[in-house]
């Protein structure tokens, strides 16, 4: 069987607003149990693409928003903590996402409530693909492309490919599967690698240097 090759592609995010918002934690809760499933994961995942993210001791905008908007610390940590490649899909992310919520309501004797200019807007995005124009036929390619890639490219071959993967696997592993097991291990490899406590540009590096120790070649 002929083996295709693997194309570089990169990618940008558009923001779409979706007319939503919370005030309070009530009502961000009740948006939550029906928003569309592009809206959660463009608030898990949007900011690695988005340039000044600025509150980077939170890894999501919900948690950004609680500690920012409601003053909530514990309520900020709880949802910092939800790693969102632990669930196998956005819809078990959203109930797990709304219990970390009911939880905290249960709590509170009050509502809590941000200003009016602090409500939290629910977003979500469409994702533009570029090609480009890069081909690699063989496995060792990897090692030599990858650390000029854009951090645009990482974005989308090892985290958004996950979404769009019926298995939830990266592009890298879904290519190299076509090896057998002559890659077997690297594939292992880059299944233990969490994107989401990383920027970008430190996936790539850890990306780059698991290839290049695979196969020997010299990160530049």
């Amino acid at each position: 069987m002929e083996i295709r090759a693997f194309a570089f592609k990169d990618c940008a995010l558009t923001v779409i607003a979706t007319a939503r918002r919370a005030q309070n934690l009530r009502e961000f809760k009740d948006i939550l149990e029906t928003i569309g499933q592009a809206s959660i994961y463009y608030h898990f995942w949007g900011h690695l693409l988005r340039p000044g993210f600025d509150d980077p001791e939170y890894n999501n905008d919900f948690a950004s928003w609680a500690h920012r908007g409601l003053h909530d610390s514990r309520l900020a940590e709880s949802l910092s903590i939800i790693d969102p490649s632990d669930f196998t899909n956005l819809e078990t992310l959203r109930h797990e996402l709304i219990r970390v919520v009911e939880e905290r309501l249960d709590e509170t004797e009050m509502v809590p409530w941000v200003k009016a200019d602090q409500q939290f807007h629910f977003l979500r995005s469409q994702i533009v693909v570029f090609d480009t124009g890069k081909r690699i036929t063989e496995p060792e390619g990897l090692a030599l492309i990858l650390p000029h890639a854009s951090v645009g490219s990482t974005f989308f071959h090892f985290i958004d490919a996950r979404r769009r993967s019926p298995e939830h696997m990266d592009d890298f592993r879904t290519w190299l599967g076509e090896f057998g097991d002559e890659c077997a291990q690297l594939r292992e490899q880059l299944a233990a690698v969490d994107p989401y406590f990383l920027t970008l540009t430190e996936l790539r590096s850890q990306l780059t240097l698991l290839f290049a120790n695979y196969f020997g070649a010299k990160v530049s």
